[in-house]
């Protein structure tokens, strides 16, 4: 069951579940808040856990939408692509062999078989940026999985709107955002967490 609660001019959705404990998230773009409560909670509960996170909630919001956002991509030459941080500029070729991604000091050079058209580039570079991801994650686990107590079965990266990632505990696996590979190395080396849970 899902409700939705006011605090002033903030919505907070709320979604009930078969859980123990009360969940707080702020999501990005722009802020929205969710909680998940267990089933048995009432909305006064509910509500006065809310109003006692209001200061979390604000700073969180006014964090997510300072963070710089890209406009969407057109894959075209001199088009602004971030690669860890660093600022590179696309330059498309046509080529006959398989498509492929090279950084060249501050080019990003995408090469496409000829009449590959805006989604064909896309799907490329979405595939590039989530191969990143993929190679750069390992590391990190086995540097944190001592550190919290925790082994990680399985991870899976792919393309998210709201999040930078998510975790299913009771498998073992983790879920993270190809956009990921856009930010700096330490923002993905420290957990840039929007939850709060109690």
């Amino acid at each position: 069951m899902v409700t939705q609660l006011k605090l002033g001019d903030i919505a907070v959705d709320v979604v009930f579940k078969d859980i123990k404990h009360v969940h707080l998230s702020v999501h990005p773009p722009t802020g929205r808040v969710r909680i998940s409560a267990p089933t048995r909670m009432s909305p006064d509960t509910i509500r006065v856990f809310a109003i006692s996170k209001l200061d979390w909630i604000k700073k969180q919001q006014t964090k997510l939408r300072a963070q710089e956002r890209e406009t969407p991509r057109e894959y075209l030459n001199r088009e602004s692509h971030y690669v860890w941080g660093k600022r590179h500029l696309l330059r498309v070729t046509e080529c006959d062999g398989a498509p492929s991604i090279e950084l060249k000091h501050d080019q990003m050079l995408l090469r496409l078989r000829p009449g590959a058209d805006h989604k064909n580039a896309q799907a490329v570079v979405e595939e590039w940026y989530r191969e990143q991801i993929r190679e750069a994650v390992p590391l990190l686990i086995a540097k944190w999985e001592p550190v919290m107590g925790v082994k990680v079965a399985q991870f899976f990266v792919r393309h998210m709107k709201t999040r930078w990632g998510s975790c299913t505990p009771r498998r073992r696996s983790i879920r993270l955002n190809t956009e990921l590979a856009k930010k700096r190395r330490n923002f993905l080396n420290t957990s840039s967490c929007t939850k709060w849970r109690t």
